[in-house]
């Protein structure tokens, strides 16, 4: 169980988080771009990301419509693969994926929206390699952000 203090500086960073998001708006140059949706709502998340000569994600930037909680999984997602690899970034994704279960529904949806807009920017950067103009992709989540109450 969480200490009160704990408690209070994860609500800290997530008001932080959500005032002054990280990365937020777009990459007028990038290297791919994704497109997560939400089938039950028409959220969406759009990921950019530009590599640098090394493979690094050097710059990341997402853009939402879709509630404040995404907003803030959208600037916490995207400061943890800032400035790693495109193979640690997906382990990194896959990480966070796996823990949405532990997440309330509409949390995990907001977090998973996130991830699968950068997935569907992987698939989209490995698609350019032979096709500069591939389609950009769009992946859809599994979890929902509706809350369903007992009859």
């Amino acid at each position: 169980m969480l200490e009160n203090e704990e408690i209070d500086e994860m609500m800290e960073l997530y008001v932080d988080h959500m005032v002054n998001p990280r990365n937020y708006g777009r990459l007028e140059v990038y290297d791919a771009m994704g497109l997560g949706k939400n089938p039950d709502n028409g959220e969406s998340v759009i990921v950019y990301f530009r590599l640098d000569d090394k493979g690094i994600i050097d710059e990341i930037a997402f853009q939402v419509k879709a509630c404040s909680t995404t907003v803030v999984s959208g600037s916490i997602f995207t400061e943890t693969v800032k400035g790693v690899d495109l193979e640690e970034a997906l382990v990194l994704s896959n990480i966070m994926l796996d823990k949405l279960d532990e997440l309330p529904p509409e949390d995990a949806a907001c977090s998973e929206i996130v991830t699968m807009a950068f997935l569907a920017a992987l698939e989209h950067y490995e698609a350019r390699k032979s096709d500069p103009d591939a389609m950009v992709p769009t992946k859809f989540i599994e979890k929902t952000c509706e809350v369903k109450e007992d009859a």
